[in-house]
């Protein structure tokens, strides 16, 4: 019964995470209405990660133990980037910074595994290995340089923020479009390839967001509350 229930409540979350993650894209960034949908989205991710992390754990699925943990973290890091203030700093920063670099070494590890194997797996799977590996031994490198230099500040912490909201949106995308979730979808659809689409889609703007923060003016007028509200200045 416990475990349905967890699982019912996975699969709830989930869906809660993609409806808000899809609106807070939508918003524009500032405003009242991204903050909610920002809000809603981060509960139902950790939510959603933590049930992940125990259902994976009782089956012995190491793969989605990861992820799960993962999830946590990129989420977790990214909301206190917005819940706190320019330049500050915890000993939570130091043990965090222990799953990017565990997450990191263990997926490069397994698309090495998985090359060594002659390659049997589908090259997507090898390529989103080494991938996901980089992007969290990048995140692991941004953990480290923000603390040695005290934190982060003004543009950069939207950046720290805005990425790593949207690839922990993309972990969830990814894994309803064309993981589990994707069994509720006919098999047209599935053969398709449309189901491409929307799992990549938080990558894109991931990108977009990144390019039009880090080297354009978009940032301005734009602060990080102590609330964990991405905020617009007024007047």
């Amino acid at each position: 019964m416990f475990f349905t229930l967890l699982r019912s409540l996975h699969i709830f979350a989930g869906v809660m995470g993609l409806v808000s993650g899809t609106l807070a894209m939508i918003f524009r960034k500032g405003s009242p209405l991204h903050a909610k949908a920002g809000r809603v989205f981060v509960v139902s991710m950790l939510t959603m990660g933590l049930s992940a992390v125990y259902l994976a754990a009782v089956k012995h699925d190491n793969n989605n133990v990861g992820g799960g943990v993962l999830t946590l973290y990129l989420v977790a890091t990214a909301w206190m980037t917005a819940r706190r203030a320019d330049g500050e700093t915890s000993v939570f920063d130091w043990v965090a910074l222990l799953i990017p670099l565990g997450t990191g070494a263990t997926s490069w590890l397994h698309g090495i595994q998985m090359l060594r194997a002659g390659g049997r797996e589908a090259p997507l799977y090898i390529s989103m290995s080494f991938f996901m590996g980089t992007m969290m031994f990048l995140a692991a490198a941004g953990d480290l340089r923000m603390m040695l230099r005290g934190g982060v500040f003004g543009r950069q912490r939207v950046v720290r923020h805005l990425w790593r909201m949207c690839l922990g949106f993309f972990i969830a995308t990814g894994s309803f479009f064309l993981g589990q979730g994707s069994k509720i979808f006919p098999g047209i659809f599935r053969q398709s390839g449309w189901v491409w689409i929307p799992a990549f889609l938080p990558l894109f703007l991931l990108v977009f967001w990144l390019i039009r923060v880090r080297f354009s003016n978009a940032s301005k007028g734009v602060f990080l509350s102590r609330t964990g509200d991405v905020s617009a200045i007024r007047g």
